[in-house]
């Protein structure tokens, strides 16, 4: 990065690296968030959640920015409210995923993201408290079916931890989707092929003359990687997954001592 100017762009994580674990924006982090935006930079939030699940949270930091959501297969502009851009899975590379992991992971249950809600087959695990928008059918062909759209495919299992079942889900689903996982039990998520969190933050800012080494990124788990790879300065956070620790050398502090706050202040001071 030009050590002579401030970042021209902030993108930065939610879970564990901007919201403080009770899902909050500190008062602290708030302020610095507006500090570089009356800086010149533009700040992009990058997100496994989907646009309904940022609401209160664009509130907290006064509707400022955009959001890459569903791990950059949904663009969501924080001001207007509104969906700007899409990635979705094709369905017959849904179908495919879906088919190949029950046969290779015998009891895995899936799920849809569809952009506008979660469809879920029986015997899927996860729920997520701040979405009230989560429906149960019988079956991943019935998920498939009702889908408005697949923003990304889950996979979940309950004998497995997200670390192997990523590489298991990766060696079974690689040429079809791009799998990662962000920190969910036994959780994998699923994109369209070349599409990432990293994948639409570089085109949003190749639309904008904005070169990577003028993008300052924070993040904490392995769907964060490929941001934190990408951009010009990375912080992992202290309280960071270990193979984010191990890719990333700068840090700032944890989430919950707001560690993007510190950086920014610095940066923009």
């Amino acid at each position: 990065m030009n050590t002579q100017r401030p970042p021209r762009l902030v993108a930065t994580d939610l879970d564990g690296t901007l919201l403080r674990s009770d899902g909050t924006v500190s008062a602290r982090t708030r302020a610095a968030l507006s500090a570089a935006a009356a800086g010149g930079a533009e700040i992009v939030f990058v997100t496994a959640r989907p646009p309904r699940a940022i609401a209160h949270i664009a509130e907290q930091v006064g509707h400022l920015g955009t959001a890459i959501c569903v791990n950059g297969a949904v663009t969501y502009e924080l001001a207007r409210e509104r969906i700007v851009g899409t990635r979705p899975v094709a369905l017959d590379a849904a179908t495919r995923m879906a088919e190949t992991l029950a046969a290779r992971l015998p009891g895995v249950g899936f799920a849809v993201e569809t952009g506008i809600r979660v469809i879920a087959a029986t015997g899927f695990g996860p729920r997520w408290d701040h979405d009230h928008r989560h429906v149960v059918v019988p079956t991943v062909s019935d998920v498939l079916r009702l889908a408005e759209s697949i923003a990304k495919l889950f996979v979940w299992s309950a004998d497995h931890h997200a670390d192997p079942l990523l590489e298991l889900a990766r060696a079974a689903a690689a040429e079809h989707g791009e799998c990662t996982h962000s920190g969910g039990s036994g959780l994998v998520e699923i994109s369209a092929v070349g599409v990432s969190k990293a994948s639409t933050l570089a085109a949003y800012c190749a639309a904008r003359g904005i070169a990577p080494d003028e993008v300052v990124a924070f993040g904490d788990m392995p769907n964060d990687l490929d941001v934190l790879g990408w951009a010009g300065a990375a912080y992992a956070m202290a309280n960071a997954h270990p193979a984010v620790l191990a890719a990333t050398p700068r840090r700032a502090g944890t989430n919950d001592d707001d560690g993007v706050a510190r950086v920014l202040e610095r940066l923009f001071a």
